[in-house]
């Protein structure tokens, strides 16, 4: 990439007066709406009105789920919500070029969507205390409406979708951001899911399991473990923030350059493939898992859950053996803030590759490989002094289709000599601007980047 190149912007930038709004919401840390000291016994308060309860089960007591005898793939009678089926994949990355494994094919489009509205002059977001059954803490904060098509359009024949009139038909309103983006590209099958942000006109009643939050508040609870869930934090990524810093290492059009080669030089090819057909995998009565006892294992589950739109239901869930590290590497280069950006391959992307953290992986499945085998910036994560964390929290991934996927995430400061200018191929030193430039459109930004986006967001100062 030249690192002269006259800046182009990647697109236009956002009006400035919603810039503004934002930035203002972000520097309000109490809300008009709901006290930041009384967030804890509200969310607790929702907790003790609802009945929760998730109970492992084995496969035969799964009700609606079935697996193809021809196949061996896992799906629901209807036909919707999603299949548990076979995924082979070649073009990958070192040390593994080519692999075989379960994914989940889920082509449904699902809406994550927050409401925004003004009080006292601040915008606030309108959050949902959401039981998902794959959480840690089952009862997480979640977007305004986080649905799959299938739960909207009612196919379980349960309750309506709050607020979902909000996103269906977003012309009612103003739209501060809308982009289809990719869900986790390692278990799910070309997923995307739109993210939404839509200011409301007029008034909007507040149902008991919601709550209205400035962006401030919500900043000083990314800084929680497990309270701010997935589909909250890539939504927040999508805020249109201004980009305070100009001086960005690499030009707009030479880093769209360099993604666009990055892109073409990996020959990915993955296809489908019967769940029955995958080597290595074996089939148990309440597991599917790898032979080696690694990455991770398919179970089924009981859910009872009093605040969903169907009260109980059971389902297969993915569950990661291990806990993750995901991890933006940073550097100041002339007083610009830069992450270190991977050009990353995953078998269910929609296209090769998408710009993902410095480090996303779950270091107990490189423990037997040598130091040279090991992925690049995975021990200066690590090892890295606490001096040189930024930002540590850890957060659930998708609790809806993940049972207990945690990570570590975090922001790093590296010096010259670990994390030089010149990175190793497939990697580039991006501003948080660039970055959020970028998550304005779908498929270049993963899903793990776009937490730590958020992660970045919530730990900057605002006027």
């Amino acid at each position: 990439m030249s690192d002269t190149a006259a800046p182009i912007a990647l697109l236009d930038r956002e009006d400035p007066a919603v810039a503004d709004r934002i930035a203002r919401s972000a520097a309000t840390t109490e809300g008009a709406r709901l006290r930041t000291e009384d967030f804890g016994p509200w969310l607790a308060e929702r907790g003790r009105a609802h009945t929760f309860e998730v109970e492992r089960i084995p496969f035969d007591q799964l009700e609606g789920w079935s697996f193809e005898e021809e196949t061996g793939n896992l799906g629901h009678h209807s036909g919707r919500f999603f299949t548990v089926e076979g995924l082979s994949v070649t073009g990958g990355s070192e040390p593994f070029r080519e692999w075989q494994q379960p994914i989940i094919k889920q082509p449904e489009v699902g809406i994550l969507g927050i409401l925004v509205k003004e009080f006292d002059g601040v915008l606030h977001f309108l959050m949902q205390a959401k039981m998902e059954p794959g959480n840690r803490k089952l009862l997480q904060l979640s977007p305004t409406v986080q649905a799959t098509r299938s739960n909207y359009t009612k196919v379980h024949q349960g309750a309506d979708v709050n607020y979902i009139e909000h996103f269906a038909q977003p012309d009612r309103h103003r739209v501060l951001a809308d982009v289809l983006q990719s869900e986790h590209g390692s278990w799910f099958f070309r997923k995307s899911n739109r993210n939404m942000i839509v200011e409301a006109a007029g008034e909007v009643e507040l149902l008991p399991d919601f709550c209205w939050l400035t962006l401030g508040q919500l900043h000083g609870l990314m800084h929680q473990d497990n309270v701010v869930n997935m589909d909250s934090r890539t939504v927040l990524s999508c805020v249109p923030f201004a980009d305070p810093h100009q001086g960005a290492l690499h030009s707009d059009t030479g880093l769209l350059s360099w993604f666009t080669a990055e892109r073409s030089r990996h020959e990915v090819r993955a296809e489908r493939i019967p769940l029955k057909s995958v080597p290595g995998w074996r089939l148990g009565e309440s597991v599917i898992e790898r032979e080696d006892g690694r990455y991770f294992k398919v179970v089924a589950v009981s859910v009872r859950a009093g605040s969903r739109e169907v009260s109980r239901w059971t389902q297969p869930l993915f569950e990661p053996l291990g806990l993750g590290v995901t991890a933006f590497v940073t550097r100041r280069f002339g007083g610009v803030l830069h992450v270190l950006a991977h050009a990353r391959v995953e078998g269910g992307f929609l296209d090769t590759v998408e710009l993902g953290p410095t480090v996303q992986h779950t270091p107990d499945n490189y423990a037997h490989l040598e130091s040279d085998e090991r992925p690049p910036f995975l021990d200066l994560v690590l090892e890295a002094d606490p001096s040189r964390i930024r930002y540590e929290a850890l957060h659930s991934e998708e609790g809806g289709r993940f049972l207990n996927a945690e990570s570590r995430y975090l922001l790093v400061e590296a010096d010259e000599e670990e994390a030089p200018r010149q990175p190793p191929a497939g990697y580039a030193w991006v501003t948080p601007g660039q970055l959020t430039a970028l998550v304005r459109h779908g498929h270049y930004v993963n899903v793990q980047a776009r937490t730590l986006l958020a992660c970045l967001n919530a730990t900057r100062e605002y006027a």
